[in-house]
């Protein structure tokens, strides 16, 4: 096990925003009488009792649930605290990424937990965007650019677009930002390998 970075996830005391690292994958947020509501739907189970856990940990009810096509759903109540996130990365009723959006450690984490891959036997990571938000993919490859991680965009012409980190350099800043893997089997074999 490494060293812990002083920027790591782990070191960072939790926020609402830290749901912005949904927002940038597949992440939905609505306002709603009262606030608003931050949700997405996920692949596996693991990911979704990791982001209840996010949640929960910014002081927000979380509840696990299912989408309409089985998968799980994790979404927040709703909240007046959400608000400022639903302003910030919307455009009317379209996803956006606010100006200048620099994703710090605890964001990238919900990232990771959200849609994180590994490729390449771990060569590379893949952290993946929306398909149904194609013109935020350049403000994220911007965004994660100036947090230090450059990546590379790809699978726009598919169903599943992503940012591609590869090298052993952004590799381990990406892992020392992210801090830990949730303790499951699954988390472990998806998240960054150095």
């Amino acid at each position: 096990m490494g060293q812990l970075s002083f920027f790591s996830a782990e070191s960072v005391p939790p926020a609402v925003t830290d749901l912005c690292g949904l927002l940038a994958a597949q992440g939905q947020v609505v306002v709603l009488r009262g606030g608003a509501r931050v949700s997405i739907v996920v692949d596996e189970f693991w990911r979704a009792e990791a982001i209840a856990e996010l949640m929960r940990e910014a002081s927000l009810e979380a509840e696990i649930g299912r989408s309409e096509e089985g998968r799980p759903l994790v979404r927040t109540a709703v909240f007046p605290q959400l608000m400022d996130l639903a302003t910030q990365w919307t455009r009317g009723a379209v996803k956006a990424v606010p100006e200048g959006w620099i994703p710090g450690p605890r964001e990238q984490r919900a990232w990771v937990l959200a849609s994180g891959r590994v490729e390449l036997d771990g060569q590379r990571y893949v952290l993946g965007l929306d398909p149904h938000a194609p013109d935020t993919y350049a403000a994220l490859a911007q965004s994660l650019m100036r947090a230090g991680v450059a990546p590379t965009i790809v699978g726009v012409r598919g169903s599943v677009p992503g940012l591609r980190i590869s090298g052993r350099r952004r590799l381990m800043h990406l892992s020392e930002n992210i801090g830990e893997p949730p303790d499951d089997p699954d988390a472990r074999r998806n998240w960054p390998h150095i």
